[in-house]
């Protein structure tokens, strides 16, 4: 293993190149799925948050669909973000929330619109400093511990970790008894499996020895390089036992607004 930098050093790439065609409804087709909002941020800042949260401060982007959108919002971040005053004597605006501004360092890479997660992060791999890199998608929060992803793929010794969830069901669950329903539950935890829920840590091999043999662009990361990995006996399991919800729909993108509404969004673990 290589030597054990902070993690502020060590770069979090970030899948922000899908479409969204399941999100239509809350993107109106002008958004790429990054970019549709929980409590009027960006899913893909949530994300950020959430690492930066557990000190990681370094981001590569795998920009795809509409990314000059996404450029465009961090470009104009601190206007979005803080309070200013503006003159209309060509003057630059004078800004008074300096501690809206993020340390964040960004880098933004077009991927390709139609490219795999396999071409993204080999297209980004020229920009990953480090011997290790986190890798995430960029529309899936949770309580997830990220400082705990880190302790584990170390303590394991292995190219990769992968943070595995249980799945939600999309049906209520009923438990009957005799002919009655004891108990029903909306959207009940199905603990009896794991299902990926990205947050993965790797070493730069991964990219060395799985990726970069592969020829295909368009193929993903759960096919064969993650299965490779796997029956190699490479692959660190970190299971996350709380709440995680990938944002593939309508339905779920109104379910974590709600959340976000009632303030019981779970995966806001920083101070504003």
């Amino acid at each position: 293993m290589t030597e054990q930098l902070p993690v502020s050093e060590i770069p979090v790439v970030l899948l922000a190149g899908g479409m969204g065609t399941r999100l239509r409804e809350a993107s109106g087709d002008k958004l790429p799925k990054p970019m549709v909002d929980i409590g009027g941020r960006p899913v893909l800042w949530h994300v950020m948050k959430m690492y930066r949260a557990h000190g990681f401060r370094k981001f590569v982007i795998c920009l795809g669909y509409k990314g000059d959108t996404i450029k465009r919002y961090f470009l104009d971040y601190r206007e979005q973000m803080g309070d200013f005053t503006l003159t209309h004597d060509g003057a630059q605006p004078v800004y008074h929330s300096a501690g809206q501004v993020e340390d964040w360092e960004i880098t933004f890479v077009e991927t390709g619109l139609q490219t795999g997660t396999v071409g993204r992060v080999k297209k980004v791999a020229e920009y990953l400093k480090a011997d290790q890199f986190m890798l995430t998608y960029g529309d899936g929060v949770g309580d997830v511990d990220i400082s705990k992803v880190v302790e584990t793929h170390r303590a394991g010794g292995r190219i990769g970790t992968v943070t595995a969830v249980h799945p939600t069901s999309r049906y209520g669950e009923m438990h009957v008894q005799d002919g009655q329903v004891v108990e029903f539950n909306e959207k009940p935890t199905l603990a009896t499996g794991w299902v990926n829920g990205g947050f993965f840590m790797f070493e730069r091999s991964f990219i060395d020895n799985y990726l970069a043999p592969i020829d295909d662009d368009s193929m993903m990361l759960e096919q064969v390089p993650l299965q490779q990995l796997a029956r190699d006996g490479q692959l660190t399991l970190n299971g996350h036992e709380g709440f995680w919800l990938g944002m593939d729909t309508y339905r779920d993108w109104t379910e974590l607004n709600k959340m976000w509404d009632k303030g019981e969004a779970v995966w806001k673990f920083w101070k504003d």
